[in-house]
């Protein structure tokens, strides 16, 4: 029952994805690859075709000043004439495709303003998912009333298993040693009803159908019990196990 939770949860996640893939490219990378094959090769093209202009309006401007004779001086700035005209309306192309650019930010702004949107209710909503199953999780793996009544303290609510039961973190410390037993305590067998994950470095993590020894210490009241676990020891609550002698 618990994969098949996990299983619908990661459908949900994986629906989320699609759609925020979907509305991504439609509202974002779908206006933003229009516009750098349509409008940005434009722009491209005419500024080269603006050098082109310049340049050829450049060397005009030297013939004119290489002319020896009265009449290649008369073509030189006959030619002059025609590509400071020719240059002159190459300016004016560039600049109004330049100057649309100003729309088309604001344009792509709200594009990026979409998109952040987009990626905020992603997570958003994958962390709810979480959130749920976590909860859901929880519920599944509570403690029965049958159990607690097979605890030497029943009337003592369980805790929740936390996510980290499910998840644990190979990366986390392992427990450490609180207190050490005087040699006069006495210890018993009990067994692990269901899985406890440590809430800090004073307790220990134990698995579900594990045999480990406990003892009892004044400091722990009534709620906790000293667990040890091979070379590991911490406090765990009472209402996961069952004292065996």
């Amino acid at each position: 029952n618990s994969l098949i939770k996990c299983g619908q949860t990661h459908m949900q996640i994986g629906n989320a994805e699609k759609e925020f893939v979907q509305t991504s490219c439609n509202n974002f990378l779908s206006p933003l690859k229009n516009f750098l094959e349509g409008d940005m090769r434009t722009i491209t093209k005419e500024k080269k075709v603006l050098e082109t202009k310049r340049l050829d309006l450049d060397a005009c401007k030297s013939r004119v000043r290489k002319a020896k004779s009265q009449a290649g001086q008369q073509q030189a700035e006959a030619d002059l004439r025609v590509a400071q005209s020719e240059f002159d309306r190459q300016v004016e192309i560039t600049k109004l495709l330049l100057e649309g650019i100003s729309s088309t930010h604001a344009h792509h702004l709200r594009c990026i303003n979409d998109f952040i949107e987009a990626e905020m209710n992603y997570y958003a909503q994958c962390h709810q998912y979480m959130l749920d199953l976590r909860k859901q999780l929880g519920g599944i793996f509570a403690p029965s009333a049958t159990e607690l009544g097979n605890n030497s303290n029943a009337g003592a609510q369980p805790q929740l298993a936390s996510l980290s039961t499910f998840y644990p973190n190979p990366s986390a410390p392992p427990a450490i040693e609180v207190t050490a037993p005087s040699p006069n305590v006495e210890k018993k067998y009990a067994r692990v009803l269901y899985d406890y994950a440590a809430a800090d470095l004073t307790e220990i993590s134990l698995t579900a159908d594990e045999l480990i020894t406990v003892h009892s210490l004044p400091s722990l009241g009534d709620d906790y019990v000293m667990a040890e676990k091979g070379h590991d020891r911490g406090k765990v609550p009472v209402n996961y196990l069952q004292i065996l002698n």
